[in-house]
């Protein structure tokens, strides 16, 4: 089991820019993908970003594509979520999530086992 740690989420103004950090602990992150996720009240959970354990494929979501960019360092077992651009639309809780070691990307939450807290980001207009 893998646990994460999400930070970072905060209050921004629209047009602002976080950066969400995920950190995980308890077990070797090789081949392990990391997905971020984000769920706004009243709103079904939605797929934002993965990174494959690598870190050579990302997959982002068509709402945050071009505005947002995943990274990771497997040496500080952290993954980063850099948001600019914001929007008064992408508030939402934010998740980041583990995947079952060498699985394909994906973007389906049922796809992953393990799960942080979550960071609530907060984008005003």
């Amino acid at each position: 089991q893998v646990q994460l740690v999400e930070s970072g989420g905060e209050l921004v103004q629209a047009g602002g820019s976080l950066r969400l950090s995920c950190a995980a602990s308890g077990r070797t992150l090789i081949g392990v993908n990391i997905g971020w996720f984000r769920q706004a009240p009243g709103k079904e959970r939605e797929f934002v970003a993965v990174i494959s354990w690598s870190g050579g494929t990302t997959y982002y979501a068509d709402s945050v594509k071009g505005r947002f960019t995943y990274s990771r360092d497997n040496a500080k077992n952290t993954v980063y979520l850099q948001m600019n651009s914001l929007k008064p639309e992408d508030t939402a809780r934010y998740y980041c999530a583990a995947a079952q070691r060498f699985t394909a990307t994906s973007r389906d939450y049922r796809d992953y086992n393990d799960w942080g807290q979550g960071t609530q980001v907060t984008v005003s207009s």
